[in-house]
């Protein structure tokens, strides 16, 4: 929630890589420049697709910074999205960390991943379903902290309406479940028991070979 505004939201989730401490690194950054950016923006006022932008860009830098002091070369995905007082919404992300859209239990929309697997999608070679299980699955194509500079992908919504959720997730969920089998859990629980209920399932899925699992979501609820 923004200090300033009760009506404004936040939401990160950063999948840090680079070793066990240069990952860790990586994304306490990616949170900590956040949630600086966050205080200093005033809703209703400043632009949030620019703030999103600031956030990948800034946190982009400083974990090139700490990596000139690391040995181990810490790079980070994030998965972002704003919620504004009147209702808009605004995503951006980097690698392969997603933002999921749902009205009711149909998927809306989500963030295409920067990864090896997908332009391979892209260009026709596999099946979304093959990438689950391709060797190079976890191989992305743009995050941040690289020499190069990350990918900024964007999008607007302009309300989101009541029944909607936004949902912002690690490779280490999404990875374990089909848009229909997300959007059916979100529907039916309370936000704090579909979190609880998506992370127990990735875990029982992955038989204790699953990668790190982040994720945070917000229910747009009438007020009673």
């Amino acid at each position: 929630m923004h200090p300033r505004s009760s009506g404004a939201v936040l939401a990160v989730v950063a999948d840090g890589m680079g070793g066990k401490s240069g990952g860790r690194k990586a994304s306490d950054q990616v949170l900590l420049t956040a949630r600086q950016i966050f205080e200093r923006f005033a809703p209703g006022d400043d632009d949030a697709a620019a703030l999103l932008r600031q956030l990948v860009l800034e946190a982009h830098l400083m974990i090139k910074l700490t990596a000139i002091t690391a040995e181990e070369e810490p790079h980070s995905t994030v998965a972002a999205f704003y919620i504004g007082p009147g209702l808009e919404c605004d995503v951006v992300h980097a690698g392969d960390s997603r933002v999921y859209h749902f009205r009711g239990t149909e998927m809306m929309q989500r963030t295409i991943d920067h990864s090896f697997v997908q332009r391979l999608i892209d260009e026709g070679k596999i099946t979304a379903e093959a990438a689950n299980t391709h060797p190079q699955a976890n191989l992305l194509t743009g995050c941040l902290g690289t020499h190069a500079d990350p990918p900024v992908s964007l999008w607007h919504i302009d309300r989101l309406e009541y029944g909607d959720t936004m949902l912002a997730c690690s490779d280490g969920l999404w990875h374990y479940f089909t848009p229909k089998e997300l959007g059916a859990i979100l529907h039916a629980l309370p936000p704090r028991e579909a979190s609880e209920m998506l992370i127990s399932k990735a875990r029982q899925r992955a038989r204790g070979g699953g990668d790190n699992l982040s994720l945070a979501l917000a229910r747009i609820d009438p007020l009673r």
